[in-house]
């Protein structure tokens, strides 16, 4: 349990919640103190997600107290926890995304002018003003939110509460849709933050992201904290350990390739818009291929031209025959599935059922005389749950209220029950617990060593590192390098995307500035 702590001007005590006959939070505390960075650790589901929730008004407590600054705070709805000082940057954004991006960061508190309005001018100002008070350059304040790209909207969200000058600043994986440049900038932020004598509480499965920004960690494990304690005095195992009730073992499985010589998918000169700039590469079966680099290099439109979503020129082939893909069902009739990096908006429909959204992909497979087939929906949807161990009372229930790890174990169920060639992986694991990850790994690893290949974009380097058998980086839509091998390291996947020559690959006949080795050779241990 979390100590007493004299001087903390936060405390939430005894806070209880269930949902049903789930019991989010048991007699939960939490205790933070002004000009500290506390970090909130625990696989989805723990409970933290919960805990902030109730701090920020939008879930109430079945029982419990907050005191902010000795008083006891009566938060009911957002805008009580606002009133009190609380601001809270959401995982799953709150922005109104057909609203200009200024519209967005000051709404409600606009300032109106003589007129009884505030125009367009006067916000974007304001909004300047405050990205350089922030240090940030996010985007033109006009803009309306759904033109941007998921990491400058997490930007905006941000900046969102800043502008509301908080007591009490949470950020509930706030880094998961950031590009590394951004996140080590939310870090020295939210340290200065705390220099000014704010609270600050960090939630995030990125542990050492946590012990880089926090002073003090507290562990949630099945709705109760059970352990909080200066930042240095535990390590990383030892805080996954308490996570989970028990030693994990190792996050990633052994690397057991299975890769054929064959070429499942290969694709040739790809242009997309503006970013993605004649890109090559084959893709083998049974292979995990990494995609890397900088946020913005082209990878985004990459992936939505293989999954049809965005038009482009080149040639694409599959199992050696030219293939047209002009939208997803199209990619997915030829065996080639997307797990997008954003599953409230594009992976899954929330107020359907799990069920629902499992089946969802599948569901001509289930028709039989213009009629649903009710026992083979039911095996399928009993075979996923059971497969990928996903934690729900009743696959009726509403897939909104799970945890992000267990959402986002649907959208794979829903994905892989296509029995795809090609999986692609668009920075999937991004605001999912530990636990999980290990468990998609090794999903991910035998799907690899069966019949099928794996493209997989991500911003964090570890996942490129221990899952991918070669590594494409781009940089300015292009392949800067091609690694494999033990040249899959932190420090090459960082040089080739900043531009910077990788001695080792000339050596090994690998021209890192074109990507164009010879694939015998890009296989090389």
């Amino acid at each position: 349990m979390d100590p007493t702590v004299p001087n903390a001007n936060l405390q939430l005590n005894r806070m209880s919640k269930r949902f049903g006959g789930v019991v989010a939070l048991n007699q939960a505390t939490l205790h933070c103190t002004p000009g500290e960075v506390h970090g909130l650790v625990g696989q989805n589901g723990a409970g933290k997600s919960t805990l902030v929730k109730i701090l920020s008004g939008v879930v109430r407590p079945d029982e419990g107290e907050i005191t902010l600054d000795g008083q006891t705070l009566n938060v009911r709805q957002p805008a009580d926890a606002i009133a009190a000082g609380v601001g809270m940057v959401f995982q799953e954004l709150s922005l109104i995304p057909d609203l200009r991006v200024s519209q967005n960061i000051f709404m409600g508190i606009e300032e109106p002018d003589r007129l009884g309005g505030t125009s367009a001018k006067v916000l974007r100002a304001r909004a300047y003003d405050l990205f350089d008070r922030m240090g940030i350059d996010v985007a033109d304040p006009d803009r309306t939110v759904n033109e941007l790209p998921l990491s400058q909207r997490q930007m905006v969200e941000i900046a969102k509460v800043v502008a509301r000058n908080p007591k009490v600043v949470i950020l509930d994986e706030a880094t998961s849709a950031l590009g590394r440049a951004q996140a080590d900038w939310l870090i020295r932020y939210c340290r200065g933050l705390a220099a000014e004598g704010k609270i600050i509480i960090y939630i995030s499965h990125k542990l050492s992201e946590i012990r880089e920004v926090a002073d003090r960690i507290t562990v949630f494990r099945n709705g109760v904290n059970v352990s909080t304690s200066a930042s240095e005095e535990q390590s990383v195992d030892e805080v996954v350990s308490l996570m989970l009730g028990r030693n994990m073992g190792r996050l990633y499985p052994p690397r057991e390739s299975g890769i054929k010589p064959e070429v499942l998918l290969e694709v040739d000169d790809a242009v997309v818009g503006t970013r993605l700039r004649g890109v090559s590469f084959s893709l083998r079966r049974g292979e995990i291929l990494g995609v890397g680099g900088l946020t913005g290099q082209g990878q985004d439109e990459l992936f939505r031209s293989l999954y049809g979503v965005q038009s482009g020129s080149g040639r694409i082939a599959l199992e050696g025959k030219s293939a047209q893909i002009r939208s997803p069902n199209d990619a997915l009739d030829i065996g080639v599935a997307l797990v997008p990096e954003d599953r409230a908006t594009h992976g899954l429909l929330f107020p359907k059922s799990v069920a629902d959204n499992i089946t969802l992909s599948v569901l001509p497979k289930l028709l039989g005389m213009g009629f649903i087939n009710r026992v083979a929906e039911r095996g399928v949807v009993r075979n996923a749950i059971d497969r990928f161990s996903i934690a729900v009372p009743d696959p009726s229930d509403p897939v909104e209220r799970l945890s992000g790890g267990n959402q986002q174990k649907v959208v794979l169920a829903k994905l892989l029950a296509t029995q795809p060639k090609v999986l692609m992986m668009f920075d999937s694991t991004r605001g999912v617990d530990v636990g999980t990850k290990a468990e998609i790994y090794r999903l991910l690893r035998e799907l690899a060593t069966g019949n099928s290949a794996i493209l997989w974009y991500s911003t964090d380097n570890d996942e490129l590192i221990n899952m991918c058998d070669r590594v494409l980086v781009l940089r300015q839509g292009k392949i800067e390098a091609e690694l494999s091998g033990d040249l899959i390291t932190e420090e090459n996947l960082v040089r080739a995307a900043v531009g910077e020559a990788i001695q080792a690959n000339r050596d090994r006949g690998i021209d890192a500035r074109s990507g164009t080795a010879p694939l015998a050779t890009a296989q090389e241990p």
